[in-house]
């Protein structure tokens, strides 16, 4: 684990199982239909429960660029922000869709004044995505929501695997360096 702080927020880069992590909020890279087969939303589904699903399907289709929130049911979580990075299941994505579902994920937690948030690798499963391009685009739109002002006091990204992990903090490293050296 590594853990930065930017502008007052607490960020943090872990290693682990997204579905575990205790913060109010954990981010459901989701398809449109938000349907929760595979993947990050299929581990959601598993271990909180089919009322996740069940409550998300009630508000599809949702268009990539917003996001919907639900209850977080057995998860640690207390909520689950749905935000598609495609539009149908199993889809292959783009930067430019995570950069959108990342945006929107962020709002949705600024409207409901949510402190802590963990966002898996946004695109990098069935999306295709490289960790790399996943990591700095997901980096470089969070930076951007906590320069306009955020209710987040912490930020976790989760890599479920080592590669995942250092991604995310390489394109942390290389967000900051900039900014400690002015």
């Amino acid at each position: 684990m590594v853990e930065y702080s930017y502008s007052g927020v607490e960020i943090v880069v872990q290693k682990g199982d997204i579905t575990k992590i205790e913060v109010e909020a954990i981010v459901n890279p989701a398809n449109s239909f938000l349907i929760m087969g595979g993947g990050v939303a299929g581990a959601i589904k598993r271990a909180g429960g089919p009322e996740i699903e069940a409550e998300a399907r009630r508000m599809a289709p949702v268009p990539i660029g917003k996001a919907v929130i639900t209850g977080g049911g057995a998860l640690k979580a207390k909520y689950v922000i749905h935000a598609p990075t495609m539009s149908r299941p199993a889809m292959a994505t783009n930067k430019e869709n995570v950069a959108l579902a990342v945006r929107a994920a962020l709002s949705v937690a600024r409207e409901n004044d949510i402190e802590s948030i963990a966002f898996p690798g946004m695109g990098t499963g069935v999306g295709g995505l490289s960790y790399g391009e996943a990591a700095d685009v997901m980096v470089s739109e969070t930076v951007k929501h906590i320069e306009e002002g955020t209710s987040l006091k912490k930020i976790i990204f989760v890599g479920f695997s080592d590669e995942l992990t250092e991604a995310f903090m390489k394109a942390w490293n290389k967000a900051l360096s900039p900014k400690t050296q002015e």
